[in-house]
């Protein structure tokens, strides 16, 4: 029987450091001075498996959430529905490139890259090193706090567009997918646990 090499781990709760024997899958490892869980392996399998999940059913509907009709215009009879990618190009072409730049950042690039390094750390963690997984993971953290500020943007050109009875918006469908993809992303993040960054899978015992 071949045996991993122990590791040191601090309680989060009394903060003493001890070593951890490798577990099985359906053991945890409790402090001896608190009795808090330290470490549960199947409890980790489990929130990777509902990260992994979440953040693929995301990465599904992402392609339907930035080109499908996320906004109806009516303005004087003429109707006109844009999506986020028509909506980011013609915002480029009519030279507004601040607001432009903000959506296709807050908008598509960065819900796409968050998706993508939540499955890389779930999925593809065996293809990763641990350092490589910290660094996803403190770029998606990062990254998250920018996630909104397209929406408060919108919400002000709405209002600023809006005068009146002039102009009559409505959402389109890609508003409820792309709400749900940005739902899908939020309890994929939640679910993940930032543990199992730093802890490889145990080899199989022999």
């Amino acid at each position: 029987m071949t045996l991993a090499p122990q590791k040191l781990s601090a309680c989060h709760c009394c903060g003493l450091v001890q070593e951890l024997p490798p577990l099985p899958a359906d053991a945890q490892a409790l402090c001896p001075r608190c009795g808090v869980v330290i470490s549960n392996p199947a409890k980790r399998a489990r929130s990777n498996a509902r990260t992994a999940g979440a953040a693929l059913a995301a990465l599904i509907l992402y392609p339907f959430a930035i080109s499908m009709p996320i906004m109806s215009v009516e303005r004087l009879g003429h109707h006109k529905e844009s999506s986020i990618w028509t909506g980011t190009l013609e915002l480029l072409g009519d030279g507004q490139i601040f607001v432009a730049l903000v959506l296709l950042t807050c908008s598509i690039l960065i819900p796409l890259f968050k998706l993508l390094g939540l499955l890389s750390i779930t999925l593809g963690r065996d293809r990763l090193s641990r350092q490589n997984r910290a660094l996803t993971y403190r770029v998606i953290e990062w990254t998250g706090r920018w996630g909104m500020l397209d929406v408060l943007l919108i919400a002000i050109l709405v209002t600023w567009v809006k005068m009146g009875d002039l102009v009559e918006m409505r959402p389109g469908p890609a508003a409820w997918t792309f709400s749900l993809v940005v739902l899908l992303s939020l309890l994929a993040s939640a679910w993940f646990d930032p543990h199992a960054v730093w802890e490889d899978e145990a080899p199989p015992t022999r």
